[in-house]
């Protein structure tokens, strides 16, 4: 591949499975660049450092929204900061690499901001219990928090139609082909138009 290639950002309400998709992608896809983000919030088991999440302290995320080295950032369930390094993202983009970012919908509209041709793909559940049984069954939340995030959730699965297009996570191959499958149209038909 030559020239710059197009952003691709996934977001969706919590517990509908993003970081599931993006991991299949990153096994079965390996031409495919995923960002990993920063965040305040502590690991959870498994999660290793600069492959899962950077994670930083309070400081050195404050230090990376003042010098401008986000592309994005949000306060995610009014608890944690999460951020996409920025430096790493145009890097990629250059070298004309297909470049996925696994966001939430704020940092979603904070990217359509400063970079407005990149292309948005909402990843919706298949229903809203089965978004519930995903949260409740990972149980890596308390009971606010889950609280928390189901309240956020609402507020998210409201937003698809500023997607481009939406992908029901019905089944994890078959949505990541599918938005494989998508990074390489060379134009999308969109919710937008």
């Amino acid at each position: 591949m030559t020239g710059r290639s197009r952003l691709t950002v996934l977001a969706g309400p919590t517990a509908v499975g993003k970081g599931t998709l993006a991991a299949y992608v990153r096994e079965h896809h390996p031409q495919v660049w995923l960002s990993v983000s920063a965040t305040t919030r502590r690991p959870r088991p498994g999660e290793v450092d600069g492959v899962h999440y950077h994670f930083v302290d309070d400081q050195r995320f404050d230090e990376m929204v003042r010098d401008g080295a986000l592309l994005e950032w949000a306060v995610v369930h009014g608890r944690a900061r999460y951020g996409t390094p920025r430096a790493p993202v145009e890097e990629v983009l250059a070298t004309g690499r297909p470049a996925l970012l696994e966001i939430d919908l704020q940092g979603a509209r904070q990217v359509r901001a400063s970079m407005p041709d990149a292309f948005f793909v909402f990843l919706m559940p298949p229903s809203w219990d089965e978004l519930v049984r995903r949260l409740v069954g990972r149980g890596t939340e308390d009971e606010a928090e889950r609280a928390a995030r189901l309240d956020t959730a609402r507020v998210e699965l409201a937003a698809a139609e500023e997607f481009d297009v939406s992908i029901v996570n019905d089944d994890v191959r078959r949505a990541a082909e599918e938005l494989v499958s998508w990074m390489g149209s060379p134009v999308p038909p969109t919710n937008r138009d």
